[in-house]
């Protein structure tokens, strides 16, 4: 079908953009605020949902904004892929607006304010990069992202946070810069275009040798995706608020980076070109790396959000592995993988976030016996947990089960091993806290006082929990989205 011009993708992107500026002028007015908040995030998920029925269709939607390359314009181009994403970050933006507004009234934060913009700016950029039409457009709303999230990375300004925050720079721009602009630059000189083109754009065009550099500039220079050794940035982050980590740090953030390296797979490099040079193994091995050596590292961490990175940080490398597989079973399990991870990913950093309002406690060995003061956290909990493992009746079944038959078709035994284990090692890291926190019983007077997180908090979890369990049951539209972003439909 012949894409539609249309300003709408541009208008979703600037809605959040253009609102940080009445929530900036409403800083002495936190109700106000909030709601310019709520508000900005509603009507934005109202427009990405309206662009769905014409992608459904097989249709498409492109608006260029700026001829600034030869052949490379500014444009964006709404698909299948990056409505997957759009949806899922314009969703779970508005489940964390919500409980933001609990989180940081409940602990009395400093400079609300520019918390609500930032995270605003941050979202247009991260809407960008889902509508990107090319790479050029991508890395710019790439870097814009980087540079918006950083006064939230930074938020509680002491020395910790300055500290995080220079790392976080460091590893986000360091390697875009070193590392993704140098292939971009590359490919370009090749190909003679950026466009993103279902099965690449370097076919016959690229040596083998060539194409292998290519592959460890762009898997490495797109560092959101945290794959070792250039994760370090990840369980820095954590410093944030809690809202902060959910969001940007278990949706937005890293899934920009793992979005990035789908776009180069499909639509840059090329499944068939890989497959031909024989560097599928390439991607999947530096992946399954990521997915055992975090998954056990994961397993030593007492603190609560670092627990919770480190298994982003396994997951994330799920989707590579899944991308790096070329094939079609696999390939749908890790964009599958992108949304079902998001959904129970955020219910845990919610959870967390709820029990540190409600007990300030941020270690897993202070938490002995807080499920029975606070059973809809600890439930919700253990629903994203669950999804997060693969287990049955939860999202995360279903792709983790075509990561594992995409293994099987392609009769690679190491990835079966690596997916089998590392599912194991996720229970082995989740199971001990919802265990302690209904089963254990705390210290004598450890529990007096503590109660569930205000409504805000626990609202939001809730839903995402729910949600979690209703992508079993429901998962039709991400399929058919998956599936026409492989052109498999």
């Amino acid at each position: 079908m012949t894409p539609i011009v249309s300003i709408w993708p541009l208008a979703a992107i600037l809605v959040s953009l253009l609102g940080a500026l009445p929530i900036l002028l409403s800083d002495r007015q936190p109700n106000l605020r909030e709601s310019w908040t709520i508000v900005i995030a509603l009507i934005k998920l109202t427009i990405v949902a309206s662009l769905l029925p014409w992608i459904l269709e097989g249709g498409s939607y492109v608006f260029t904004i700026a001829q600034v390359i030869p052949g490379v314009p500014i444009e964006l181009r709404v698909d299948a892929l990056g409505m997957i994403f759009a949806l899922v970050a314009s969703c779970l933006w508005l489940f964390t607006s919500i409980y933001s507004i609990g989180y940081m009234r409940a602990l009395n934060e400093h400079a609300q304010t520019r918390y609500f913009a930032s995270f605003a700016v941050a979202i247009s950029a991260t809407l960008g990069i889902a509508f990107a039409g090319n790479l050029l457009t991508l890395y710019l709303f790439y870097e814009v992202l980087s540079l918006s999230t950083y006064p939230l990375v930074t938020h509680k300004q002491n020395a910790e946070a300055r500290t995080s925050g220079r790392k976080y720079l460091t590893y986000i721009l360091g390697t875009s810069i070193g590392l993704a602009l140098p292939a971009m630059l590359i490919t370009y000189s090749v190909a003679g275009t950026l466009d993103f083109t279902a099965g690449g754009i370097l076919a016959g065009k690229a040596s083998p040798e060539l194409l292998a550099l290519l592959v460890v500039l762009f898997l490495f220079g797109f560092a959101k995706a945290g794959l070792m050794p250039f994760h370090g940035w990840l369980p820095a982050a954590m410093v944030a608020p809690t809202p902060v980590s959910s969001f940007l740090h278990g949706v937005a953030v890293v899934k920009a980076g793992v979005f990035a390296i789908f776009r180069v797979i499909f639509h840059i490099l090329g499944p068939e070109t890989l497959q031909t040079a024989n560097l599928g193994s390439l991607i999947t091995y530096i992946a399954a790396v990521t997915v055992l050596v975090a998954s056990l590292v994961a397993l030593t961490q007492d603190s609560m959000k670092r627990r919770l990175a480190y298994s982003t940080i396994g997951q994330l490398a799920y989707m590579v592995l899944g991308a790096g597989m070329l094939s079609a079973l696999g390939m749908l399990g890790g964009i599958m993988h992108l949304a079902m991870h998001a959904f129970g990913k955020i219910t845990l950093f919610f959870c967390a976030g709820a029990i540190y309002v409600a007990s300030k406690k941020k270690n897993i060995s202070q938490m002995d016996g807080l499920g029975r003061r606070m059973p809809i956290t600890y439930l919700a909990f253990f629903i994203g947990s669950l999804s997060i493992i693969g287990m049955p009746p939860l999202g995360g079944f279903i792709s983790k089960w075509n990561l594992l038959l995409g293994a099987v078709e392609g009769d690679q035994l190491v990835l079966i091993v690596v997916l089998l284990v590392s599912s194991l090692l996720n229970a082995a890291y989740f199971f001990p806290i919802v265990y302690r926190g209904f089963f254990v019983p705390a210290k004598d007077g450890e529990e007096e006082g503590i109660k569930e997180a205000p409504l805000f908090c626990l609202v939001p979890l809730s839903v995402t929990a729910f949600v979690s369990l209703a992508l079993f049951f429901f998962p039709d539209t991400l399929l058919q989205l998956a599936r026409m972003a492989l052109g498999i439909w």
